[in-house]
């Protein structure tokens, strides 16, 4: 595993922490260690790829209400719940909230270990897509107003004549617009645009 993971471990139990955290030193994966969701949430970073391992019943904050609150924060970090009260419809928030699993105590070492090294690797591929759809964003950002419209209008299918007669534009420029906006994107061809946008807005 990368040497850049992390394993967050959140639990006010501290038997659980040090237990979890005596398996994740055997993975060979740098943790930390909190004993509430308030103490995590004061000092987490945003640091990916990351796996964060709580309980759903702990003082003040639950494990659930950190996960929502992560997500408010735009915080997407794959989870894996533990708790010893799995009803269905606590396995049903924690898997709408994000999590890879949910694990009931006491769970077996090598089950944890497999819902860790699933998480983990489910959080690079997030975090690189992540990382991807933000680059695209700046390029998108980088647009001209007069830019973005064209570029909407090729991204619909519509051919440059059409484009032109639109905007009220001569043919010519709506080609120098294009021309600067596959540049700005670094696209080679319309469907390549199509998918650079569509990544950077995914729910659009």
């Amino acid at each position: 595993m990368a040497k850049s993971e992390t394993v967050f471990i959140v639990d006010d139990d501290e038997a659980i922490r040090e237990a979890v955290a005596s398996l994740v030193g055997e993975m060979g994966v740098h943790c930390e260690c909190f004993g509430s969701a308030e103490e995590f949430l004061e000092k987490y970073d945003g640091r990916r790829p990351a796996c964060l391992v709580t309980d759903v019943r702990m003082l003040r904050m639950s494990g659930l209400e950190l996960q929502e609150e992560l997500n408010n924060l735009g915080w997407r970090i794959a989870t894996v719940v533990l708790t010893a009260y799995a009803e269905t419809p606590v396995t049903v928030r924690a898997i709408k909230n994000g999590a890879v699993t949910l694990l009931e105590k006491p769970c077996r070492n090598l089950e944890l270990w497999d819902a860790i090294r699933n998480a983990l690797a489910q959080d690079q591929e997030n975090f690189e897509a992540d990382r991807q759809r933000s680059e695209i964003s700046q390029r998108l950002e980088s647009l001209t107003p007069s830019e973005s419209r064209v570029m909407e209008l090729v991204v619909a299918g519509e051919p440059n004549k059409a484009i032109a007669n639109k905007l009220e534009l001569s043919v010519r420029t709506v080609e120098v617009r294009r021309q600067s906006i596959f540049a700005k994107l670094g696209a080679g061809s319309v469907a390549e645009l199509v998918r650079l946008v569509v990544e950077a807005k995914p729910n659009e």
